[in-house]
Formats: structure tokens, C-alpha cells, sequence
């Protein structure tokens, strides 16, 4: 069973790691700011998985990486952790981490079709009934249908902050360009069978490089220096990395070595769930009725990917 289902199970995993970071990083974030935390973690994570690397693979670098992997990889951290990583984080400024991560929910769909135009990935009917689903329980939670004091007429309108659902929306389109040219990155002349912990490093490496150069324009390395001197930020920031840039980025490579990107990005965004206890139980915020059956609903879509329904497939 975990066998024939290993992508799918590494995914899962993948899901549990990322809904520990954003709680960990969505504190790191209230106190030295989305561009400091971007950058520490992945320099974090850096030391982790060349300690890694040189354990499994007896290099601390990922020499054996040809031009393929760093070019493809090296373009899925860009955009997956500069870009898509970065507008996550913002988010967490101007709306909660459950709030962005239902949103992230959104990255499925988005790689599903990324992963049909570059590489021609297919999927059945019930794998698109699954996605509708995940796409409705969105809704669900960040639309309200209300009546306009003017007009009298019913209009929509978003429950929670503008400007932070479009940088979860950013987010979102990150992760799905980054998993999506990642698969693509490991994949060589015979298949994909380029290490995930040296993908990981690779994706990793660029992202903390990209994130450097950004903080010396922005002039911002005072921050980071005073992040470092601070165990109230290191704490959270050191258990987001591990659990982040670090298990997380790893098995989520793994999941799309072993299934489809649409299908791994999919059971990832049952985080909307999984966050939902801890930030009632730890973090004392307020669930509406409406946010937990729109997350079930999410939840629903996943699972999906896991049943077999003839008459869907």
C-alpha cells in the first residue's frame, strides 16, 4: 500500500512539516519581517542539508548535479522560494497563516495545468472533481455574500484582507511553477532520477544566494544580525527551517518523483485543516463555522486522489 502509494504518502508527510512552519514562521514574521525570515531560514537549511548530503551521499555539495538540474532546479528556487515563498510570507502580515495557507490550496490546479503544457501530465475526471471541490472550500471561507447598503443587491465581496489574499495568490502560483519545474529539474535522459536532498540543496542554494543579494540592496542585514541575537525570533525561525526549506521541500520533491505534480500538490493543500486545531488550542484564534466546513470541503477534494471511484475514472 505504501508502496504503490509513496508520492502520495510523502506529500501527506509534506503537508504535517508545512503546517508546523507556517505557524513557526507566521510568529518569526511579527517580529523581524517577511524578507529577514526568507533569508535565515534558507541559510538555516543550507548547513542542514549539506549535513545531510554529506551523510547519505558523502558530499556536502550537489557536485554531481550537471547542467539540467541547475539550471531547472536552480530556477524552480527562484521563483518557487524567492517569489512564491516571499508574497507567502507577506501575506502573514495582514492575514492569518490558516487564511493564507487555504489559499495556497490554490496551487494544485495551477500546477495541474503548468504540468500539462511543459510535460504533458494527464489526469482523470475524478482527479478534476477533487480540485473543484478544493477550489469550492476556498471560496467557501474567503467570499461572503452580502447586500450592498446602496444598491440593495446581493454582491460578493472578500471576508479578509485584499492585499493579503493576492500575495497568498502570488504564493500560490510560486509553489506551483517551483514543484512543477522541480519534477522537470530531476528529470534526465531515462526518467526522474536525480536525488531529491541534492534537488533540494540546489533549489535551496539559489533561493538563499537570491535572498542575499536582495537584503544587500535593501540595505536590511541589520535585521538579520539582530534576528540572530534574539531567541525569541531563532527559536521559531530554526523549527520553521527544519521543518520547512528542510523535511518539507525534501519530501515534497519526493512526492512528485513519484506522482503527478497535480496529484502531490494536492493532498499538500490539506494544510487548511491540519492548522486549524493548533491555532485555536495555541494561538486563540477565532474559527467560524463557515472556514471549518469550507476546509472539510477541501479536505474532501483530497482524499479524492486516494479513493477509487469507477465511474470517475
Amino acid at each position: 500500500m505504501i508502496q504503490a502509494h509513496l508520492g502520495e504518502f510523502a506529500a501527506l508527510l509534506t503537508a504535517f512539516f508545512w503546517t508546523f512552519t507556517a505557524l513557526a514562521f507566521h510568529k518569526a514574521v511579527s517580529h523581524v519581517g517577511s524578507l529577514t525570515v526568507n533569508f535565515i531560514r534558507l541559510f538555516l537549511a543550507f548547513f542542514l542539508l549539506s549535513g545531510l548530503s554529506y551523510l547519505l551521499r558523502g558530499t556536502f555539495l550537489p557536485s554531481d548535479a550537471g547542467s539540467h538540474q541547475w539550471i531547472w532546479l536552480g530556477l524552480s528556487g527562484l521563483i518557487g522560494f524567492v517569489f512564491g515563498d516571499y508574497t507567502l510570507f507577506k501575506s502573514y502580515e495582514y492575514v492569518e497563516a490558516r487564511i493564507s495557507m487555504l489559499i495556497m490550496a490554490l496551487a494544485p490546479p495551477m500546477a495541474f495545468l503548468i504540468g500539462w503544457m511543459l510535460m504533458g501530465e494527464q489526469m482523470t475526471l475524478q482527479n478534476i472533481v477533487g480540485m473543484l471541490f478544493t477550489l469550492f472550500g476556498i471560496a467557501l471561507v474567503i467570499l461572503n455574500r452580502g447586500v450592498s447598503e446602496e444598491s440593495q443587491k446581493k454582491k460578493f465581496s472578500f471576508n479578509y484582507s485584499i492585499k493579503g489574499i493576492l500575495y497568498a495568490l502570488g504564493g500560490a502560483l510560486g509553489q506551483a511553477v517551483g514543484i512543477v519545474l522541480s519534477k522537470y529539474g530531476m528529470q534526465g535522459e531515462t526518467g526522474i532520477n536525480y536525488d531529491a536532498i541534492a534537488a533540494t540543496h540546489i533549489r535551496v542554494i539559489v533561493g538563499a544566494v537570491s535572498f542575499g543579494i536582495i537584503m544587500s540592496l535593501a540595505k536590511n542585514w541589520k535585521n538579520v544580525f539582530a534576528a540572530f541575537s534574539s531567541k525569541k525570533t531563532m527559536k521559531p525561525l530554526s523549527l520553521g527551517a527544519f521543518f520547512g526549506p528542510f523535511l518539507g521541500v525534501y519530501f515534497s520533491l519526493l512526492a512528485v518523483k513519484y506522482t503527478s505534480s497535480g496529484i502531490a500538490s494536492t493532498i499538500m493543500a490539506i494544510v487548511p485543516v491540519l492548522i486549524i486545531p493548533p491555532a485555536v488550542l495555541i494561538f486563540k484564534e477565532k474559527v467560524t463555522l463557515k472556514e471549518i466546513i469550507g476546509a472539510i470541503i477541501t479536505v474532501i477534494g483530497v482524499m479524492l486522489f486516494f479513493m477509487e471511484i469507477p465511474f470517475l475514472n
